[in-house]
């Protein structure tokens, strides 16, 4: 694919690019211009970020489907995950508080598994009624996601202070050794976890509900173009929303400085910019009467953020020698034990109806007014 026909292609990036420069000369400017300009740039770089970080989901999707499994998973799980641990690793540098890792983990619970999860199973029950799924993969997510947020967010609350760093250790080894067998698990013999076969009658209602893709345009390739431009816009990608978090970084800890701004919305949004591609794509996924897609999504999307994202964060703190504070509060542990023990009721029994939906919604709408009331 020739350079003009990428540029042309992915014009999202070169415009996210052109906005970081912009932004590395003007940042000073908009500091000294006050809080309330301050807030409504970090809420532009905020969008461009959201939208540069669709494109590197676009584009691992495509990589995913060239190479197959059990790297295709690997990269859909490692590029979403790779943005969040960046914009986390960014915005400490600059963030005062130990436990932006931490509220941002249970923040993407939060979004993932009530939000996203809640509102399709919602929409799709209130459309389809009863939506089919593999109760299998619910069960293995959900075990999961408790044993990782056990050993990492819950048992660190009674660790001496004086011993973090061995437990720090012994975490990252944990994480390692569940993803692992995981991986294993997700791609080989027990790949059929996490499928689910439709009815012949049900599959072709969801094909003809999904529009055919054109044909390209004669003289230009087609829309997923190589492997190679694949991996070198996912690199590019993330390059620029590295930079783009930093000025957004600056701005964002200036606007809300004094502000009385619940303490957890800095979390919220950098889970709400890794998650946002997966949001119109579960939702889709539900209203074409696919609630496995939607299964995977928000508790794939909620275990890989825990399993990955803690190990990360960890070596950092190990490297740098300051611990962070993983421990959640009483609220959190209270809101994560709420959503765990409703999702093993709800996706027990192969299908989800708009009740069950609006329970998980309910829970997210109480982890709003939690974060609103500062806690």
């Amino acid at each position: 694919m020739a350079p003009a026909s990428i540029l042309k292609q992915e014009r999202l990036l070169p415009a996210a690019a052109a906005v970081a420069i912009l932004f590395f000369f003007i940042e000073h400017t908009l500091l000294d211009m006050g809080k309330a300009i301050s807030l409504a740039a970090a809420a532009a770089l905020i969008a461009v970020i959201v939208l540069a970080s669709t494109r590197v989901a676009h584009h691992a999707e495509i990589l995913a489907r060239k190479v197959g499994d059990p790297y295709g998973t690997m990269i859909l799980t490692l590029s979403a995950v790779a943005v969040e641990v960046l914009i986390l690793a960014v915005m400490m540098r600059s963030a005062t508080s130990p436990t932006l890792v931490r509220d941002t983990i249970y923040a993407a619970v939060m979004l993932d598994i009530n939000g996203i999860l809640g509102l399709a199973a919602l929409l799709g029950g209130l459309r389809h009624g009863e939506q089919a799924y593999n109760d299998s993969s619910s069960r293995t997510y959900s075990a999961m996601i408790l044993t990782a947020m056990g050993i990492s967010m819950v048992v660190p609350e009674f660790v001496p202070r004086d011993r973090w760093h061995l437990y720090s250790a012994f975490t990252i080894g944990a994480m390692v050794a569940l993803y692992a067998l995981f991986l294993r698990m997700q791609v080989g013999t027990h790949s059929y976890f996490f499928s689910y076969s439709y009815p012949t009658t049900r599959r072709r209602n969801a094909t003809a509900e999904a529009p055919e893709p054109a044909d390209p345009e004669p003289g230009h390739e087609p829309a997923e173009g190589s492997a190679a431009v694949s991996v070198g816009v996912i690199l590019v990608g993330v390059v620029i929303i590295g930079v783009l978090a930093e000025f957004m970084s600056a701005l964002l800890n200036t606007g809300l400085e004094g502000s009385g701004a619940p303490p957890t919305l800095m979390a919220i949004i950098v889970a709400t910019i890794s998650a946002a591609p997966e949001i119109l794509t579960a939702l889709r996924a539900a209203l074409r009467n696919r609630m496995q897609a939607v299964v995977n999504i928000a508790l794939g999307a909620s275990l890989s953020t825990v399993i990955l994202t803690v190990p990360v964060m960890e070596a950092i703190a190990l490297y740098t020698g300051q611990p962070f504070e993983m421990a959640m509060t009483p609220v959190q542990t209270v809101m994560v034990a709420i959503t765990l023990i409703a999702v093993a009721i709800n996706l027990n029994d192969g299908q989800t109806n708009a009740i069950e939906g609006m329970t998980h919604f309910v829970l997210f709408a109480t982890f709003v007014m939690l974060t609103i009331l500062g806690l």
